[in-house]
């Protein structure tokens, strides 16, 4: 299980987990864990809590009146730098905050950005639900 912290939706994985039969929280498949999160999610913005373009894009979400899911990847021991591996593989570069909107792949800070200026944001945000104005 999960538990929330801050203003927007941090997930770490708690030391037990009545799902699970050990007493950690090893991710099998991070490609398929980050595709859960990605689908179960509006928003999720996988971050390193102390990068300041992730601080920036969680504002950025923040500050438009949506509550994204925000995974810390160095806060996770256990599974964060094989989750961090599979967003190489599904980037191609080390990168980020790596963002994905509706269970749709986003990307890096650059491809965020881009889509606020170019007014693709919005309408994105408000298909998957994360917005309703």
């Amino acid at each position: 299980m999960h538990y929330q912290t801050e203003s927007w939706n941090s997930y770490k994985p708690t030391k037990s987990s009545s799902s699970s039969s050990s007493s950690s929280s090893v991710i099998t498949d991070p490609l398929a864990h980050i595709g859960r999160l990605a689908s179960d999610n509006a928003v999720v913005i996988f971050s390193i809590s102390t990068c300041c373009m992730c601080h920036a894009i969680k504002r950025l979400f923040c500050g438009m009146g949506v509550n994204p899911t925000v995974y810390e990847l160095d806060e996770d021991p256990i599974s964060g730098k094989e989750i961090e591996k599979a967003l190489i593989l599904l980037m191609g570069v080390s990168s980020v905050p790596v963002v994905f909107i509706g269970g749709k792949l986003v990307g890096a800070m650059d491809s965020v950005l881009a889509s606020h200026i170019n007014g693709t944001l919005v309408p994105l945000l408000k298909q998957a639900g994360a917005l309703w104005l």
